[in-house]
């Protein structure tokens, strides 16, 4: 239950630097009484305006700010609900709004719409319609329920039964249903994709392993090659092996006999020579000489004659002896360049079979590199496992699309029973009986015999004793008003029957003051006073004489020099 403590404004309308504050909650009925003009109905503009930033009456907001200070607007509500006491400041040159839980202002969010959000829908659970079919009944610009399209109509019995939460829900339900359509698609858009590019990676790898395969193809006709140059290659060196084997070692040793014999020869010449000299020496010796240098006697001529006798016949048989060696050292150098030719031969054989061996090698490299080229399938295994990436990536989205769509049909099963023709007609139907029998209760009280009931369409349909029907707009004004208070307490009553729009405040705006006889007077404060003591009504009125004395207090409004004032 909302329980108003006090209204408190300044520079409101024609209220002026001086507040006006008024304890809501000091009397069980309070008559409000002031000549035309004096400020009675401000303070209902005034709460009004602190709890939703508009007046009761049609009054642009710029107005709302007194002409003639035109600054320091401010209105301050306060108000309990269960153990929480608020205050509500609103003003205006300087703007200003701001809720107080309990000593302490709420944060402000950063848009005031936010805010007043807030206080609608989190403190006080009323908008400003259904505030005023609660609490107010009266002139200027307030709509009786039956004057407010159907639409209207519907929101106001959904604020009282407190199931306009079912609205919110709904909203909130479509827009997470919108957002999950969108998140459905994207995912779809993700699925695609993902598709595509399996299916280009797909087509991917399978070239790749057609290149991969005509790449094989080749090796195994290279490798055939190569193994085929390798055999003859092993051919020609076993030819060459066996030529060499049996050949080398005899030419080596031949060559090796040879060079014995050159050498042998050359000595052989190089004594020759040596000894011709010698020869020569002596002969030239005779020649110079008649002495012998060593024993000093003659030499004759005999002795001479036969020296150089023997030393040419000695110089004969070593020049014979030269001659042959010289002939047998040609005989055997024609050997030894014929033997180091076979050697040479025998070499180069032996290097070809090392070339070969090398070829063979390198050949057999190749192989083996043709073959590890045929075995590496890395490049296809990273595609693979690219691959599989993709597919339990979509295996995952497919998972979540299907929650995504199970919680779609959720969704749908809840926004059917949260529309209108739902789980809200279902229990406004059940309250239906109650709102009208309680209207039908007071329209009795008011001496005003009609059946009345409000369907679920919430139309009236009016029948009189003799079954007669009619509509509201049949009625005088002064029937429109018994209509208008009976539903005003009805809705009073069902506020207080679900704690919902329950409130301890009640404010007649020259209700008294219009069509209504004496006898609906009479019958009308019959209804104030069954109310309930924690209630707290405030009847603005003119007729202060036909009042005078029927309620416990008054407030008097007075203005004086241009401004309102509470009379003391």
């Amino acid at each position: 239950m909302i329980k108003f403590k006090r209204i408190e404004y300044q520079n409101f309308l024609s209220t002026g630097n001086t507040p006006i504050s008024i304890d809501l909650d000091r009397s069980s009925a309070t008559l409000v009484v002031g000549s035309n003009g004096a400020g009675k109905s401000t303070m209902l503009d005034a709460l009004s305006f602190a709890l939703f930033g508009k007046p009761h009456r049609n009054i642009n907001r710029p107005q709302l700010i007194n002409s003639i200070n035109d600054k320091k607007m401010l209105v301050v509500c306060e108000f309990e609900i269960g153990s929480n006491s608020y205050k509500i400041v609103r003003g205006m040159k300087p703007s200003i709004f701001e809720i107080h839980l309990n000593g302490k202002m709420l944060n402000q969010e950063s848009h005031v719409r936010d805010y007043q959000k807030v206080l609608e829908q989190n403190i006080l659970k009323l908008n400003h319609k259904s505030f005023h079919q609660v609490v107010v009944l009266g002139s200027g610009n307030f709509v009786p329920f039956m004057q407010l399209p159907t639409q209207l109509r519907r929101g106001v019995i959904e604020d009282l039964l407190d199931i306009n939460i079912f609205t919110r829900m709904n909203s909130l339900v479509k827009e997470r249903n919108s957002n999950l359509k969108n998140s459905i698609k994207d995912t779809d858009h993700q699925l695609d994709l993902l598709k595509t590019q399996i299916d280009l990676k797909e087509k991917h790898i399978r070239k790749l392993e057609e290149i991969d395969l005509e790449k094989s193809t080749r090796n195994e006709k290279k490798i055939d090659e190569i193994k085929s140059e390798i055999s003859l290659l092993e051919e020609r060196n076993s030819a060459l092996q066996n030529e060499y084997d049996k050949n080398s070692k005899i030419i080596n040793d031949e060559f090796s006999s040879i060079s014995n014999q050159e050498n042998q020869l050359e000595m052989s010449k190089i004594e020759l020579r040596n000894e011709i000299k010698k020869i020569v020496k002596e002969s030239k010796f005779y020649e110079d000489n008649d002495t012998c240098p060593t024993c000093k006697q003659s030499i004759g001529e005999d002795i001479k004659n036969e020296k150089k006798a023997d030393t040419r016949n000695k110089a004969k048989d070593v020049n014979s002896k030269l001659k042959s060696v010289q002939e047998q050292l040609l005989t055997i150098s024609q050997k030894v360049k014929e033997s180091f030719m076979e050697s040479e031969r025998m070499r180069e054989i032996n290097s070809n079979i090392n070339l070969n061996i090398k070829m063979i090698a390198n050949l057999s490299n190749n192989i083996k590199d043709l073959m590890v080229e045929d075995e590496d399938t890395s490049h296809i295994d990273e595609e693979r496992k690219e691959l599989e990436i993709k597919i339990q990536e979509k295996s995952k989205i497919v998972d979540h699309k299907s929650d995504q769509i199970e919680e779609r049909s959720y969704y749908d099963a809840i926004t059917e029973l949260l529309k209108d023709s739902g789980i809200k007609t279902k229990i406004i139907r059940e309250y239906l009986p109650v709102m009208n029998k309680l209207i039908n209760k007071y329209l009795n009280i008011l001496d005003f015999f009609v059946l009345f009931n409000i369907d679920e369409g919430f139309n009236e349909i009016i029948k009189s004793r003799h079954r007669d029907e009619f509509t509201y707009a049949s009625f005088s004004e002064g029937e429109k008003q018994r209509i208008d208070l009976a539903l005003l307490f009805t809705w009073r009553q069902i506020s207080k029957m679900k704690n919902s729009a329950n409130t301890n405040l009640l404010i007649l705006d020259e209700t008294f003051d219009s069509s209504m006889d004496s006898d609906g007077v009479d019958n009308l404060i019959k209804i104030l006073y069954t109310l309930r003591e924690d209630s707290n009504v405030f009847i603005i009125s003119h007729k202060q004489d036909m009042l005078e004395g029927k309620f416990p207090a008054k407030i008097e409004f007075i203005k004086s020099n241009n401004f309102s004032s509470i009379k003391s």
